[in-house]
């Protein structure tokens, strides 16, 4: 089990890296039997998650306990709202890694960046890539457990307006 604190921020990119295929990368499909406190199941290739998150928008508690294939596949039918499919890179970026996430689906041209921290200070000192654009970290609804919650017509108006925040 992996309980600790999720200290990130996250960030809307205004171009992909260059070569981005060259950089690790996997399927990820996550859905939310609950989005306050958040209960997620995810399918990461072919590992499956139970986590756990508490309230909070830098920093907030985080507990991963593993699921097995079948309770996933019992569990995704349970979760409300949309199911969230994304290929995430893994980007070094000197001490830290970048976690680029392309959503699919209804969400395709949705592109954000998050970077783990260790501590509130090295958040706060971190100077994000040139290809970052706003951060979004305190803004709720770059949150996937709140984008689960729109409805089809919400995503396509979501969708046309991130060009307003970059």
């Amino acid at each position: 089990m992996n309980d600790s604190y999720e200290i990130e921020r996250k960030f809307l990119i205004n171009k992909l890296p260059d070569n981005l295929e060259t950089y690790p990368h996997f399927e990820l499909e996550q859905g939310y039997l609950e989005t306050s406190p958040v209960v997620r199941i995810r399918r990461k290739n072919d590992e499956y998650i139970l986590t756990y998150k508490s309230q909070g928008l830098l920093k907030r508690q985080e507990v991963e306990l593993p699921l097995t294939k079948s309770s996933f596949e019992r569990l995704i039918k349970k979760c409300d709202g949309l199911i969230i499919s994304k290929t995430r890179y893994t980007i070094p970026d000197n001490n830290y890694t970048i976690e680029l996430d392309i959503f699919h689906g209804i969400l395709d041209g949705f592109v954000m960046a998050e970077v783990e921290f260790a501590s509130e200070e090295e958040a706060s000192s971190y100077t994000a890539p040139s290809w970052f654009a706003k951060e979004v970290t305190t803004n709720p609804i770059f949150h996937n457990s709140r984008i689960s919650k729109m409805t089809p017509a919400e995503c396509d108006i979501f969708i046309s307006c991130l060009s307003d925040y970059i």
